[in-house]
């Protein structure tokens, strides 16, 4: 066995312990959704600058030409998609939003072909439309009392999905332009940046920042240190070193894991259940990303660059 495949499994099983990180910031420690993303940006941005000025200083130095492509990432991949991923956890439940992620490889394929004219296969519309199906079946659209309680928490979930397809995007550009640490460590930097006056603004359906459990709870650093150690920084360290022995798209197939360890964990620890319906739909979802990544070279982009999430 290729020494690759534990290390793409451990990274896959950090990324699906995520949202349980989230939940315990948030509902044993009373942490919004804000207040993780500019706490798991800023200090996971701190470990790796302090992690690179020991190791690896060339990482450090940030291309003038990638400035205006790190902050855009930064704004939309760091920012935007913490909070909204972080959000959809505490709307739906670790299960469902770890799945509506998976429908990242669709959006990017539309965009794709609206944007840069990428040509909509018959293999891709498919995908898309199975995509699209799978998460309609999340939702509970063949209920529609659940639906109509667990709308809008579905919407946040696959607008983080639409967030880290367009992660997908910025990091398949850098992939040539900078190292992978320096592309990571500036659009963390970056995106803590975009957060930080978000404290002081009141946004409708977001809780205000609230650092109060720092001051009074030691066990919340303990969590917020295992986000940053672990599913933020500690994953795209084992996946990237999965890619030395393992193509990237046997690695996406193995990461895929990731949704049912997040099944698992949120059961095991909260009790929380996926319907059979929902699980369908889960599969769909995850069988049409595999199909819109394997085959065409994307898997490696999307999957190490990713942060979480």
């Amino acid at each position: 066995m290729k020494r690759g495949y534990p290390l793409i499994v451990g990274a896959a099983c950090m990324w699906g312990t995520i949202g349980i990180f989230f939940s315990v910031l948030h509902f044993n420690f009373g942490m919004s959704a804000l207040t993780i993303g500019i706490l798991r940006a800023g200090l996971a941005a701190l470990l790796l600058a302090v992690g690179l000025l020991i190791w690896k200083r060339d990482a450090l130095r940030l291309p003038r030409t990638q400035l205006v492509p790190l902050l855009w990432f930064g704004l939309i991949g760091i920012a935007v998609f913490y909070v909204l991923n972080t959000e959809a956890v505490f709307l739906t439940n670790v299960a469902t939003a770890s799945v509506l992620l998976y429908t990242a490889p669709a959006f990017v394929t539309l965009v794709a072909w609206r944007l840069w004219r990428e040509p909509l296969t018959a293999r891709k519309i498919a995908a898309v439309i199975v995509s699209f199906i799978g998460c309609a079946l999340v939702a509970r659209v063949y209920d529609p009392n659940a639906l109509q309680l667990n709308l809008w928490g579905v919407v946040v979930g696959a607008a983080a999905g639409f967030t880290y397809g367009m992660f997908t995007l910025f990091s398949k550009y850098m992939s040539t332009r900078a190292s992978p640490w320096t592309t990571v460590l500036y659009s963390l930097l970056f995106g803590t940046l975009f957060l930080l006056p978000l404290q002081f603004v009141d946004l409708p359906g977001i809780e205000p920042v609230n650092y109060q459990a720092l001051w009074t709870e030691p066990l919340a650093w303990a969590a917020l240190l295992g986000l940053c150690f672990g599913p933020t920084l500690g994953s795209y360290a084992l996946y990237n070193a999965g890619l030395r022995t393992v193509s990237a798209s046997v690695a996406s197939v193995i990461a895929t894991i990731e949704p049912i360890v997040a099944v698992i964990a949120g059961y095991v620890i909260y009790q929380q259940t996926l319907e059979f319906l929902q699980l369908v739909g889960g599969a769909l979802i995850v069988a049409a990303a595999l199909a819109l990544t394997v085959g065409h070279g994307a898997a490696k982009e999307e999957t190490a660059a990713r942060l979480d999430g």
